[in-house]
């Protein structure tokens, strides 16, 4: 599609995006975690937040605590919620697991098909770390005719490569879907090398970096390839 000229006059739609957050995460903890990126989109994008439907147990001694963020104490942890467990047994998650089966990603195709359907239409979708990786699922399916996700655009953030061998179906072929790939040269959770390795599997992806960590990033820098990236959809 034609990109419009950035600040054009014909560009005053306000893009409804599906917001998809991390792992350990829900709607109400990553909408605390996105007020600064809400409020610099709110001419441009809304954020439609919806809770993954799998729940986390508490963790035993013996699981990783957090894998997505390394912070404690900051209310993640009511209602924790994931796109899909690496390790089934556990019902627990680690982005660099190789595993030749995973659970629950079904669920949350179907959660995201009613999200879609109740809550839509949705002009494209954010995802942030298993988020992210989720959402790029969501491009391929899209690309692969799957009629439950239409839209136009994908903005992951510390996005990866899922590692299970029952998910490399999403990565057969190369994805056509605009994209925006955000991520840190300090993130210690999801290193960029991991977003650059998903970044490769779509055509022509927009890579914008920035020297922080495991976060979505909204500093001036930042905002010169939102917004331009944003209002190319805006018509």
């Amino acid at each position: 599609m034609a990109a419009p000229a950035v600040g054009s006059s014909a560009s005053t739609k306000v893009l409804r995006v599906l917001a998809l957050h991390g792992y350990w995460q829900n709607e109400h903890s990553f909408r605390e975690r996105t007020g600064a990126l809400r409020k610099n989109l709110k001419n441009r994008a809304e954020l439609v937040m919806i809770s993954a439907p799998l729940t986390i147990p508490e963790p035993g001694e013996a699981q990783h605590v957090d894998p997505e963020d390394p912070e404690k104490g900051d209310g993640q942890r009511e209602d924790p919620r994931g796109w899909w467990f690496s390790d089934p047994e556990k019902n627990s998650f680690n982005a660099l697991d190789e595993t030749q089966s995973c659970s629950g990603l079904e669920e949350s195709l179907d959660a995201v098909a009613k999200a879609f359907s109740e809550l839509g239409p949705f002009d494209g979708i954010l995802g942030f770390s298993q988020g992210a990786a989720f959402a790029a699922m969501l491009c391929a399916l899209k690309q692969q005719g799957d009629l439950r996700f239409q839209f136009d655009f994908a903005i992951l953030v510390a996005g990866f490569k899922s590692r299970a061998s029952d998910h490399s179906r999403f990565y057969k072929d190369p994805i056509t879907v605009p994209s925006l790939h955000v991520f840190g040269d300090t993130d210690r959770v999801i290193p960029g090398d991991l977003s650059q390795e998903l970044a490769a599997h779509f055509v022509n992806p927009v890579l914008l970096t920035h020297s922080g960590g495991h976060y979505i990033p909204v500093c001036a820098a930042q905002k010169k390839v939102y917004f331009p990236f944003l209002d190319s959809f805006r018509r």
